[in-house]
């Protein structure tokens, strides 16, 4: 069994700490992930999608930030993160939905690597915190399935392409309408 070191100011271990600042930049990637994506579609003429994709920009930099505070407050130390290139171009809607879908399952097992690792030293308070992104990620990858399931019950051709445009559209709306809901029964 591993034993983590734990500084004097903080039980946040310090493997953790780096853990959690990998995923921060993950995170943080994901965020402009989402922001070339609504470029691109915006660009091509796909609003409802753009919208969608600048909705979820917004949604994973709160995650960085969720994490990034969490560090800080636990007394470790964020770290801001140096982000590459994203991908800038893609081939069709499809293509983009299909980038989201990939990457949304890779954020998925980073954050369970995480998790485990929270068994392995026992940190409990890293792992309880987690739980939410547990959830998160879940949500995350149903979405991203469904909008592929979009293409797939529309097709791409005639009019289809606009009608997906649309779907996706109203899935933002249903999103937003859940959001609304959570916020609503979380304040009552």
């Amino acid at each position: 069994m591993k034993t983590a070191k734990v500084s004097l100011k903080t039980s946040l271990p310090v493997d953790m700490e780096k853990e959690l600042n990998k995923q921060v930049r993950m995170e943080g990637m994901s965020s402009f992930y989402y922001l070339a994506m609504a470029s691109w579609c915006e660009t091509k003429g796909y609003i409802n999608s753009a919208t969608f994709l600048y909705h979820h920009f917004e949604e994973e930099k709160a995650h960085m930030m969720k994490i990034f505070r969490y560090i800080n407050e636990m007394g470790g130390h964020a770290v801001v993160p140096a982000f590459g290139e994203v991908k800038l171009e893609y081939t069709s809607l499809k293509d983009v939905f299909e980038h989201i879908l990939e990457h949304e399952i890779a954020v998925t097992k980073s954050i369970n690597n995480i998790v485990d690792f929270c068994f392995q030293v026992k940190d409990f308070s890293t792992l309880h915190f987690l739980q939410w992104y547990v959830n998160e990620q879940r949500e995350e990858e149903a979405i991203a399935r469904r909008n592929l399931e979009i293409f797939d019950i529309i097709g791409e051709a005639g009019q289809g392409i606009w009608l997906i445009d649309q779907e996706i559209g109203n899935m933002l709306k249903q999103i937003l309408a859940k959001e609304t809901a959570k916020e609503g029964a979380a304040a009552a």
